[in-house]
């Protein structure tokens, strides 16, 4: 007999109502009780833990591919002494953030949030969850709804379905699937794969199997960089906490724009000077042309970052090897590739990339019409067209992720914090500019990107539909620039009649 779902019919309130308790929120969670204390706030988290993709994520050597001066949040100094920080440490940091902070007394853990609907005359947004212990329907209502889930798929990874698969004797693992009964030691083991995940796995694979080959269709590029920054470490020896936080966060910072500014005025120069880089750190027989030198520009993709030329030792002292070739098929002892040649494996590593989720999988209607996230233009990178009082959060392609982050929380207090001043209940982004032009919300050719773009929230061709994604221009933008700005509609007055139309409220509030 079919179970019966049931449904709770009460809904809890709260003015603010916060999508995961990863990274991003936690610190939604601290910029609310900072920049906004009178709003009540609760977490619907999915998972049943803090951290989000740093509790997700248990493969070998995990690790951030930033630095956590810009990777931490700029209110909470990041102290540890590596700067490329391992995963444990990392959510370490976030768990400690939201204890110290009483934030994780808000979160409601193993709810999943399905479902969100807006009501114009009510102002409120009604979501529904479901809660992966019980299987129970519940609801909450707010006022402004914020999406902190991230921008992938929790259930599982991209894995191509590679011909062959099912005749493989040994084992094949997706790193977002890890468990600790995956055994590598004294193993033959192939990562398939190129990014950031298999530049991870592989020198830290290569410490106890019998030999780990990096299998990828086309290069990246590899970017060495100290686990340790020794001037940040010495700053803290002689300044407060904050300060020297403060000023190893700015020349990051700026460090990454010029790099990036670089890559994009002068792009054969930089791919030079970076494939360079990584030839220095090996023997001089090593095959360069073939397995580092890359197709595209440099920031066209991210640049993997291995801290302490990890990933080059490894492959110095010959415990682990790059292929650059593509599969055929998988054979019962491991892959036969299209060259001819034949990887033997014990374990295989399918490092191949994310799904992408839209708005954390969340079915989205405004006034009873269902929202196509891929006909609205993203505001400011955080907000969306015709869809009130609804923001989300998502870190730059160039830079690290918090940096945008701390910049979106701020920036949703400041509406928040305009609307109680005005009395005002509803804010939202509506473009009336017919010579703005639809673009792709991200300019990346990554393959986890290209797979689902089109599902995307689309960027304009100007501002403040488009994603410079430039930290300076958006601390102007988010933390300076008027919130009234011609494009931000404010509307729905404290006590306006439930039939008021929204066009007269609108004009009403002018």
């Amino acid at each position: 007999m079919a179970q019966v779902q049931s449904i709770s019919t009460a809904p809890q309130h709260v003015d603010v109502l916060i999508i995961g308790a990863g990274l991003s929120g936690i610190g939604a969670a601290h910029h609310l009780q900072t920049d906004s204390p009178k709003k009540t706030y609760a977490i619907l988290e999915g998972r049943d833990a803090i951290g989000g993709t740093w509790d997700l994520f248990r493969y070998p050597g995990i690790r951030s591919d930033s630095d956590m001066y810009t990777l931490g949040y700029n209110f909470r100094p990041w102290t540890e002494a590596k700067a490329i920080a391992d995963g444990p440490s990392i959510l370490k940091y976030v768990r400690d953030t939201a204890s110290e902070g009483g934030i994780d007394k808000h979160i409601r853990y193993r709810h999943m949030v399905k479902r969100a609907s807006w009501s114009t005359p009510d102002a409120l947004w009604t979501v529904e969850a479901e809660r992966g212990d019980t299987g129970e329907t519940v609801r909450f209502t707010c006022s402004f709804l914020f999406l902190c889930g991230g921008y992938y798929s929790y259930e599982s990874g991209y894995t191509p379905d590679f011909p062959g698969m099912e005749r493989f004797k040994g084992r094949i693992a997706h790193p977002q699937k890890w468990t600790p009964d995956i055994d590598h030691a004294g193993k033959r083991v192939v990562v398939i794969g190129s990014g950031a995940t298999a530049v991870t796995l592989v020198p830290e694979m290569a410490k106890t199997a019998e030999h780990v080959t990096m299998l990828q269709r086309s290069p990246t590029y590899i970017v060495s960089r100290p686990a340790e920054d020794r001037g940040a470490n010495r700053l803290r020896r002689f300044l407060p906490a904050k300060m020297a936080y403060g000023i190893t966060r700015w020349k990051n910072v700026l460090f990454g724009m010029f790099f990036y500014r670089m890559a994009r005025k002068k792009p054969e120069a930089v791919k030079q000077r970076l494939i360079k880089m990584a030839a220095d750190q090996l023997p001089a027989d090593f095959d360069v042309a073939t397995h580092l030198t890359p197709k595209y520009n440099p920031w066209d993709q991210r640049v993997c970052l291995v801290p302490d030329a990890d990933m080059f030792q490894a492959l110095r002292n010959k415990s682990a090897d790059i292929v650059t070739d593509e599969i055929e098929t998988f054979t019962e002892t491991g892959l036969k590739l299209k060259s001819g040649k034949e990887l033997a494996a014990d374990l295989i590593v399918t490092a191949t990339g994310l799904r992408l989720e839209v708005w954390n999988g969340l079915e989205v209607s405004v006034d009873g019409r269902r929202i196509d996230p891929a006909k609205t233009l993203s505001y400011k990178g955080m907000m969306y067209s015709d869809v009130p009082n609804f923001a989300s959060s998502f870190g730059y392609t160039n830079a690290s992720w918090t940096l945008k982050c701390d910049l979106t929380c701020a920036y949703v207090c400041r509406l928040l914090n305009y609307m109680d001043k005005t009395g005002l209940r509803q804010a939202t982004p509506r473009n009336t500019d017919p010579t703005i032009q639809e673009e792709p919300w991200l300019d990346f050719s990554s393959g986890y990107v290209q797979r689902s773009i089109a599902v995307f929230p689309k960027q304009g061709s100007k501002t403040p539909w488009k994603l410079y994604q430039n930290y300076a221009r958006d601390i102007m933008a988010l933390r300076w620039g008027k919130v009234k700005d011609g494009v931000m509609e404010f509307s729905n007055p404290k006590g306006a009649a439930k039939k008021a139309e929204p066009a007269r409220i609108a004009e009403a509030a002018e």
